[in-house]
């Protein structure tokens, strides 16, 4: 089993800028697993934000946040990030973290029946 735990939500402005961090327990390290990252906004379901693939082989955005959304990890800190910059009002929503083993970042952002869920933290962008 697996634990996810989100922090570095909050409330921001607009144009600003905050780091998530995922920290993973219950196993020695995260290194077989693809970390990755979705967020839920109010009334709408669930989307694919980011995911970087085990054996650090690549990452997967959604193409509308590539260049302003990062996903970084270090696998001996159990630990992956999602850097966003220049927050928009759309980006207000929970994110949450996500981890499945053996598959490409790209698959992550279709599957649906993922192994591991954070519980959330919450990520609201004032206009």
């Amino acid at each position: 089993q697996v634990q996810l735990v989100e922090s570095g939500g909050g409330l921001v402005q607009a144009g600003g800028s905050l780091r998530l961090s995922c920290v993973a327990s219950g196993r020695s390290t995260i290194d077989i697993y693809t970390m990755g990252w979705f967020r839920q906004a109010p009334g709408r379901e669930r989307e694919f934000v980011a995911a970087d693939t085990w054996g650090d082989t690549g990452t997967y955005y959604m193409d509308s946040l590539k260049g302003r959304f990062t996903i970084s990890r270090d696998n001996t800190k159990n630990t992956v990030w999602l850097q966003m910059n220049d927050l928009k009002p759309e980006d207000t929503a929970i994110y949450y973290c996500a981890a499945h083993p053996f598959i490409t970042a790209e698959t992550m952002s279709i599957m649906s029946n993922l192994t591991y869920w954070g519980q959330g933290t919450q990520v609201t962008v004032s206009s």
